[in-house]
């Protein structure tokens, strides 16, 4: 499993990963959730589940459904700023989200991968 996007909320995730079929898909939210919750834990000097629910898994199948979806979760910090009251200019990129990979100087690490298949490779250009 490969994460491509992703956009922290305040109480979920959105991502949009690859995964070459559903075990895998499965095996990776699984290892995820564990690394997450171990590093949570340590954060706040904590320990117990950090998860409750179970992820909800939507496969994406045409160009349009992946651009919409990129776009989606992208843009998810402006849409619940807007219902937060909250003023956001329209350059004002998310810091919790794979948005601000495009933004990173050369010397800050990567944050998402470069996506593998032919619709994440092709349709985000098809929403922009």
């Amino acid at each position: 499993m490969r994460i491509v996007h992703f956009s922290v909320q305040g109480n979920h995730l959105h991502l949009i990963v690859e995964a070459a079929d559903a075990a895998s898909l499965s095996r990776g939210m699984q290892g995820l959730a564990i690394r997450m919750a171990k590093g949570l834990n340590r954060v706040m000097q904590r320990s117990g589940p950090v998860f409750r629910e179970r992820y909800h898994a939507h496969v994406l199948r045409s160009p349009t459904e992946v651009a919409r979806a990129v776009a989606y979760v992208l843009g998810n910090y402006f849409h619940h700023a807007a219902r937060w009251g909250a003023v956001v200019a329209g350059n004002e990129v998310d810091p919790y989200s794979s948005a601000t990979a495009r933004v990173c100087s050369g010397s800050d690490p990567p944050l998402v991968v470069e996506p593998r298949t032919w619709l994440l490779r092709t349709s985000p250009q098809r929403a922009a």
